[in-house]
């Protein structure tokens, strides 16, 4: 099961798995944020709360979570996964497979520091204008975490 709202004026869907997620849990959630995106060009972020991560209840589920995402990856800036799971790093990667927002993990117990992350202007997030440029985020073993500009150089 997954609980979900949008915050409005700052624009962060907020979800918590409380059970192994099924089929209606996505449409329901599809639902939510279509309404929302009808009157705003985004969602500024996505905060994923959860102590560990629940599964899916069948493949039809698993199925429709990935269409979730792919038919609205485009209109997330930033995704906090606030979680304790041992797997997280591991969904973190794979998250990044199917979406452009910036992902970043978060303890479970730092559900307000995620919060306050997702909150945060906007500019922080411009991409760089080189098309060769991309950033990196490399978290360090206390936690912290360094962004980085990396710049091809030579050919395609």
């Amino acid at each position: 099961m997954l609980e979900y709202s949008i915050l409005k004026p700052e624009g962060i869907l907020l979800l918590t798995p409380t059970g192994p997620l099924r089929k209606e849990d996505f449409a329901g959630l599809s639902a939510l944020v279509d309404g929302y995106l009808a009157n705003h060009t985004n969602l500024h972020g996505v905060l994923v709360h959860s102590e560990s991560f629940p599964g899916w209840d069948s493949f039809g589920s698993f199925t429709a979570h990935f269409r979730f995402l792919r038919e609205h990856e485009r209109k997330i800036d930033r995704v906090a996964l606030v979680t304790d799971s041992p797997i997280a790093g591991a969904a973190e990667a794979m998250v990044q497979l199917f979406i452009s927002a910036h992902i970043k993990p978060f303890r479970f117990a730092d559900y307000n520091l995620a919060l306050a992350w997702l909150k945060a202007p906007r500019e922080s997030m411009k991409r760089p204008t080189d098309p060769k440029a991309r950033d990196a985020d490399v978290a360090s073993s206390d936690d912290t975490t360094v962004s980085a500009r990396f710049v091809g150089i030579g050919g395609d």
